[in-house]
């Protein structure tokens, strides 16, 4: 399980995404994922998945590890497709049988929903991927830094997601461990139908539960005893430095949304 799924997790490689300050990169998959809402067609979201692919060899990551790596949503966007199919009805009846009714505006909308959802985890993963969690906390923090006249409390915000980006691996090697436990007890887990891998897979959620609620207290005890407060001014260790290719990676977005927005109002 925890091989499965790699959100959450750093691939610390040398690359030129890995190279880019966090701030830019936070700010581009920002735009990017605005792109992708705007796109509700083959020829727009051929345009963004090359853009992914073009990301992911700049990342050295491999596509099947990304791919294996995302599996665990597929069944999310399999639920969805099949949602849009049944209840989106519109354009030319494809199929009808009693009750059931599939229509090609609903198979249109399930694709382009589904390619929507898979293409944003996709370059948000490619981001954590290449990001250290510290280095994205930090960057979250400094461009958030503003909202700090408003009274948003900016600093707990960026330590909780960088508890929770750090939880999501911890998480999964212990669910790991309390699948290797049950099977060991003789519990059918990885075989039977869906339903009874379902059934199977509820009493691994008790556990789990607990394991994620005392980490938590334990954590809590730990900043608590180094005295830790979210309240005090503080500096940073770890300071970001801004490069000529930070600013070209931002300014590459221009081209990417004017092509993205040809085809879509050319009606490719």
């Amino acid at each position: 399980m925890k091989n499965k799924l790699i959100i959450g997790r750093y691939l610390p490689n040398n690359s030129v995404i890995h190279r880019l300050d966090p701030r830019a990169k936070l700010i581009f998959v920002f735009v990017f994922i605005i792109f992708i809402f705007f796109a509700h067609s083959f020829a727009t979201f051929a345009w963004i998945i090359l853009l992914i692919l073009c990301f992911m060899k700049m990342a050295k990551i491999q596509f099947w590890f990304l791919i294996k790596g995302l599996t665990p949503i597929f069944f999310f966007l399999i639920f969805t497709f099949l949602m849009h199919i049944f209840f989106t009805h519109g354009g030319t009846t494809l199929l009808e049988i009693g009750f059931i009714k599939i229509d090609s505006t609903g198979v249109l909308e399930g694709i382009f929903i589904s390619l929507r959802l898979i293409t944003i985890v996709m370059v948000a993963t490619i981001m954590t991927l290449s990001t250290s969690p510290i280095d994205l906390t930090d960057a979250f923090e400094k461009l958030m830094a503003p909202l700090k006249l408003f009274k948003i409390p900016v600093h707990q915000l960026s330590m909780i997601m960088s508890i929770a980006l750090r939880f999501i691996p911890t998480l999964m090697d212990e669910l790991d461990k309390i699948i290797l436990a049950q099977k060991s007890r003789g519990s059918e887990i990885s075989s039977g139908s869906l339903m009874t891998r379902i059934k199977a897979f509820i009493p691994l959620m008790i556990p789990l539960f607990i394991s994620a609620f005392q980490r938590a207290d334990e954590l809590a005890i730990a900043m608590e005893v180094r005295g830790y407060d979210a309240n005090v001014q503080r500096t940073s260790y770890r300071k970001l430095s801004w490069h000529k290719r930070d600013t070209l990676s931002l300014f590459s977005l221009i081209p990417i949304g004017m092509i993205l927005f040809v085809l879509k109002y050319m009606g490719v």
